[in-house]
């Protein structure tokens, strides 16, 4: 198993489950990530509970682009969770740094890295890869537009690449999450109705990825809140405040 973001908080719930319910463990499991000392914790964390070995390679979206660190890796799983949120549009708006790391670390460096793994499914001839896009790549608004165009191009990327390599026997998952319960959002305000648990997203994403959906929603109603926003006619939508 490959695990690009390994320090995220559904990165480690869905993990603990596969593990836990799985029938089969893996002689390792890559856990790929820019914070190694907090990984380091996350590797003694399967090895105690799990019994399970782990690698941590790290790889910097932003700073490092050489993938040869990953040539001797087999798998036929990867699990992405990379994604930085970003200060919201009222502050980040006109903050060209934030803007920059936004779009690079949830599509534009992590795209070409997805499909690099892509290619070694492909090659293999089987796989699955699970990605994490967001509600908030559905439709533009004002709240965080800048996020939620970087994960529409991620969507819409996975959706493609789900395309391709159906044809390579190779299965594509797209996950939206809504609101999280995560260190990403410490210190939001959140709607409890709205929200899920790392453990709550983990188990529907397990069970969705057994059933080789293609597209899911951790929670429902998120289905239902956004067929709505997306049919809102732009007269009107436009002058709204979300």
């Amino acid at each position: 198993m490959i695990i690009l973001g390994a320090t995220s908080d559904i990165s480690q719930a869905f993990v603990d489950k596969f593990l836990t319910v799985g029938n089969k463990k893996y002689s390792k499991i890559y856990l790929i990530t820019s914070n190694p000392g907090e990984t380091e914790r996350i590797s003694k964390h399967l090895l105690v509970k799990h019994k399970q070995d782990s690698e941590i390679i790290k790889f910097d979206l932003i700073q490092d682009s050489d993938y040869s660190v990953f040539d001797t890796i087999e798998s036929d799983l990867l699990f992405c969770a990379t994604g930085f949120l970003g200060k919201n549009t009222d502050e980040g708006l006109y903050d060209e740094i934030n803007t920059q790391r936004i779009i690079k670390i949830n599509y534009s460096k992590l795209v070409p890295l997805v499909s690099y793994f892509a290619k070694k499914f492909e090659l293999k001839g089987s796989g699955t890869i699970i990605g994490l896009s967001s509600v908030a790549g559905l439709r533009g608004r004002q709240s965080n537009f800048i996020y939620g165009s970087s994960k529409a191009g991620f969507m819409i990327y996975l959706d493609g690449l789900r395309n391709y390599l159906y044809h390579k026997n190779v299965h594509v998952m797209t996950v939206l999450p809504g609101f999280m319960d995560t260190k990403m959002t410490i210190g939001l305000t959140l709607p409890k109705a709205l929200t899920a648990t790392p453990q709550k997203a983990a188990e529907i994403i397990y069970r969705a990825y057994k059933k080789k959906k293609n597209k899911i929603y951790v929670t429902g109603i998120w289905w239902y809140i956004m067929t709505i926003v997306k049919n809102v006619p732009e007269f009107i939508f436009k002058k709204l405040k979300m």
